[in-house]
């Protein structure tokens, strides 16, 4: 099946003749954050790539400096106890499933090339790739509790997989950032390289992955993910929920809007 994609401005995909389609989130001057604005494209891409006979491997990547800065905070703040923000914070845990779910069901390998800082829902996005690459100097972390809120767009699913519940809770609840190459030497990602080799190891992997049998390889996935589907359908729309929930609460607003205006907060415990 043939897909247009046209239809996406923050997403750029690019396909080559290799089988390998690169997608590149493309607002560097938010350092690549998703917001209402963008949220919608991260989940239904997954969809359309799924579709598309010409991709056997997927190239997941951010442009600029950074991979994602996740959340905008500045705008977090903004609507922070708003009509607008408690009409967002309803809507928060099934779109954010959907990006899951729906990457998690694409047949094709996604590598994620972590070029630079991914945080919170960007880190998140790299952590469900089927395998990371990270610049060694990337910061990369779940900072949600820093902004008042509970880490769960995929957090509290994939950390503690990767890296066991003890070392999980003690990042989500400190919300402590740390570098590509202690990333890599925790196993929380396969690969830490110096920033301008990412993309090109990541495309290489990619294109010796494209280069292997297309059912065994979508099929070795799909086993994988099983267990991933699982934590994922057991743990996210609990997360998600405790964290559209702190969206409601006065610490979320003063811990935003102290953030952005580079100041101290002070929380009152509601």
């Amino acid at each position: 099946m043939k897909v247009d994609y046209s239809k996406y401005s923050f997403l750029k995909i690019e396909k080559g003749s290799d089988g390998v389609a690169t997608v590149t989130m493309s607002d560097p001057d938010t350092l690549n954050s998703i917001g209402p604005e963008n949220h919608k494209e991260l989940e239904y891409v997954w969809i359309d790539l799924a579709q598309d006979e010409d991709i056997k491997a997927i190239v997941l990547t951010g442009s600029g400096r950074a991979f994602s800065a996740g959340g905008d905070v500045k705008k977090m703040a903004a609507r922070a106890g708003t009509e607008f923000g408690l009409q967002y914070a309803l809507r928060v845990p099934q779109n954010t499933l959907r990006i899951f779910e729906h990457l998690l069901l694409t047949p094709q390998p996604v590598i994620a090339a972590v070029n630079g800082d991914a945080i919170g829902l960007g880190m998140t996005l790299a952590l469900f790739a089927d395998i990371s690459v990270v610049a060694d100097d990337a910061r990369l972390g779940d900072t949600h509790v820093k902004v008042g809120l509970v880490a769960g767009d995929g957090g509290a699913v994939a950390w503690p997989l990767l890296v066991g519940p003890q070392r999980a809770k003690e990042f989500l609840m400190r919300g402590k950032l740390l570098r590509g190459a202690e990333a890599a030497a925790m196993n929380l990602v396969n690969y830490a390289v110096p920033k301008n080799e990412v993309l090109n190891e990541a495309v290489s992997i990619a294109r010796e992955i494209a280069a292997n049998p297309i059912w065994a390889v979508r099929w070795s996935k799909a086993a994988v993910n099983k267990q991933l589907k699982a934590q994922l359908n057991q743990i996210l729309e609990l997360s998600i929920a405790y964290e559209s929930m702190t969206m409601m609460t006065h610490d979320y607003k003063e811990a935003a809007t102290a953030f952005a205006e580079k100041r101290k907060p002070v929380f009152k415990g509601y």
